[in-house]
């Protein structure tokens, strides 16, 4: 197994980083620059975080083996400090041991490829200062997370507090939705009266046609129609655009087409979760209880999964279990957020240890439980990460910045991602080590570090820095928990015009009752749409095969006398005998089928172009259409 659990991380988390940059990004549609620089910013910062454990439970059982080597005291040193080795416990390797050597190879590789995207400085003040600016950072966003992700759950297990949220969002994405749209066409008249003026012999004419190209389809089609390319241009009689003025063109199509695509995928999303929350309100009073939904799906994705979750499954998970297990998994969440609160206010006592995470690692290290070591490490540290990475997910500046699933996601955004991922895992990690103790700098004793804090840096870089900044700082998440607690960051939001959801805020429920609105109107349309498609299948299986049927005898006839007459007898068998019936007549009038006939007219041609009043009939005749004829008729 040496070497392997290695191996084995470094795959699976490069698929991780595969898998959500694929969830976020585009690749058919953006630059594969941006698309590798973005996935290898990811797949680094994801693979500090799964490694890492595997490098404390090795550290620990070379402390271990040191120790050994040296059991006896030092003659001359009696100030060093020697870990005792329990006699019951001998030293034995891990399961996932690393080998001596790769570590440090290993960090030294990753965190300089990691650094090399978002800094350029001097090894050491470039430690010190993406260390400090990187923790800056995480204590600012660990100090959100820690609150909202178990708030977030807790309230997704009450009844109709996501339908609101839902409500809420759908108000204000049909506002930024209506925006995109206005702000879509203000850039296509603009691009119209560019590819107007620059004629196809232009010098710019290729810059042009490279805007064209980013423009949706249907402006593409509308603005080829009326473009003269035989009109050659005139420099001294038009006043043509610059090179810059089409680049500044260029960027505002690319934003706008980019914000139109995203506002209109995520208001599909928003409406298909709106009507199934609905539905769930709805089914949470059923005495059958079996889900029933609005709008059924008319194939099912997976008919494995379809079989095992079936409506009864589905009503019993959706109204009944889900709120129980939020509930329950908030409540485990929000132990986690006071143990790492307690932690990263009381790290920096080492004499007693009162950091939990550090008591937890030290009592496995007394027995080498290399696997009890390395689970609590990876949820420790995974728990740190999902609180810092999901307020990244979360975070939206203006129109700038801003992760949308889906694929919508622009490459500025992915870049600034990688860059902020880059920027926090490092100090992450290192701060993941003094709550645990690993980083000598905070336990003061001499025992090996570890292979990260050896090449990635460590908190006694500079002594200003690791005595004060270090040590007093991160007790700030405290105050930043308390802030996210009580919704002040959102209550200021809202007294400077920026909308967020709240409960007990009247622009709160204005807003909800406009998205319910807007949603009871979707839905509305949804189901007139699917009522037609019904009444248009339903038709289909009644009629067509007769209708066809019909045609196709009408197609042949070997005596045309008999065949006009044929036509007319049962042209007025249809009107005035059939007609009584109620479906049939309701057939006509749908189809617009029945159509009344010249009995007076005299010419009966084979050939459908010799008369232009008429209509062509399949037996080969031609009818007189004269609007006095119909009035006749009827």
């Amino acid at each position: 197994m040496s070497g392997a659990a290695l191996g084995l991380e470094i795959v699976f988390v490069f698929f991780l980083a595969l898998f959500l940059l694929h969830r976020y990004g585009d690749f058919k549609k953006q630059h594969r620059l941006v698309i590798v620089g973005t996935l290898l910013a990811w797949y680094l910062c994801f693979l500090i975080v799964f490694i890492l454990p595997l490098d404390v439970s090795t550290t620990i059982y070379n402390r271990c083996r040191h120790a050994a080597a040296n059991s006896s005291p030092p003659e001359n040193n009696s100030t060093a400090v020697v870990t005792p080795v329990p006699s019951q416990h001998p030293c034995f390797k891990p399961w996932s041991y690393i080998p001596d050597g790769i570590m440090p190879i290993f960090w030294r590789v990753v965190y300089w490829t990691s650094q090399f995207l978002t800094w350029n400085q001097l090894q050491t003040i470039g430690i010190a200062a993406a260390n400090t600016w990187g923790l800056f950072l995480l204590v600012l966003l660990l100090g959100y997370g820690l609150v909202e992700i178990p708030r977030s759950y807790w309230n997704g297990a009450k009844r109709g507090y996501l339908l609101m949220k839902t409500y809420f969002k759908a108000a204000k994405l049909m506002t930024e939705k209506a925006d995109a749209e206005e702000n879509l066409e203000d850039v296509m008249e603009e691009v119209r009266k560019v590819n107007e003026s620059i004629k196809y012999n232009h010098p710019l004419r290729k810059c042009v046609d490279t805007i064209l190209k980013k423009c949706p389809t249907e402006y593409q089609e509308k603005m080829g129609r009326n473009m003269d390319d035989y009109e050659d241009f005139d420099e001294k009689r038009n006043a043509y655009p610059s090179e810059k003025t089409l680049v500044k063109l260029h960027k505002q199509v690319i934003y706008s087409v980019q914000r139109h695509r995203r506002t209109q995928v995520q208001w599909q999303i928003l409406l298909e979760q709106a009507f199934y929350l609905e539905d769930v309100a709805k089914n949470e009073t059923s005495a059958t209880h079996q889900f029933v939904h609005t709008f059924q799906s008319p194939e099912p994705e997976n008919r494995f999964i379809q079989y095992f979750y079936n409506p009864t499954v589905e009503w019993y998970w959706e109204c009944l279990l889900r709120p129980w297990f939020y509930r329950i998994l908030a409540v485990v969440l929000s132990i986690f957020s006071v143990i790492v609160v307690w932690s990263e206010c009381t790290f920096f006592s080492t004499t007693p240890v009162l950091s939990l995470f550090a008591v937890f690692i030290q009592l496995a290290e007394r027995t080498y439980n290399y696997i009890y070591i390395e689970i609590a490490c990876f949820l420790s540290i995974f728990f740190l990460s999902i609180c810092v990475y999901s307020t990244v997910f979360r975070i939206r500046v203006f129109n700038y910045y801003y992760l949308a699933s889906h694929h919508q996601t622009d490459a500025y955004s992915l870049l600034f991602s990688g860059m902020l991922f880059c920027r926090l895992t490092p100090p992450l990690c290192l701060n993941f080590l003094g709550l645990t103790h690993m980083d000598s700098s905070i336990s003061h004793k001499n025992t090996q570090p570890t292979a990260y804090t050896s090449i990635m840096g460590s908190m006694k870089v500079l002594s200003f820095i690791a005595d004060g900044f270090y040590i007093y700082y991160p007790m700030l998440v405290v105050i930043l928990c308390i802030a996210t607690y009580f919704s002040l960051g959102t209550r200021c939001l809202n007294l400077l015009g920026f909308q967020q959801f709240m409960g007990d805020n009247d622009m709160t429920s204005d807003l909800v009752d406009e998205g319910k609105e807007l949603i009871r109107r979707e839905k509305r349309k949804r189901q007139r749409q699917e009522e037609g498609e019904n009444r248009r299948r339903e038709w289909k299986e009644r009629y067509g095969h007769n209708r066809e049927d019909s045609t196709r005898n009408r197609n042949v006839h070997p005596d045309p006398k008999e065949s006009n007459f044929s036509d007319i007898n049962t042209n007025w068998s249809s009107k005035y005998t059939r007609a009584n019936n109620k479906t049939e007549r309701d057939r006509i009038e749908l189809l617009q089928d029945a159509e009344p006939l010249d009995f007076n007219a005299e010419t009966f041609t084979d050939d459908p172009l010799e008369s232009e009043s008429g209509r062509y009939q399949p037996g080969g005749r031609y009818l007189s259409m004269s609007s006095s004829i119909i009035f006749d008729d009827v």
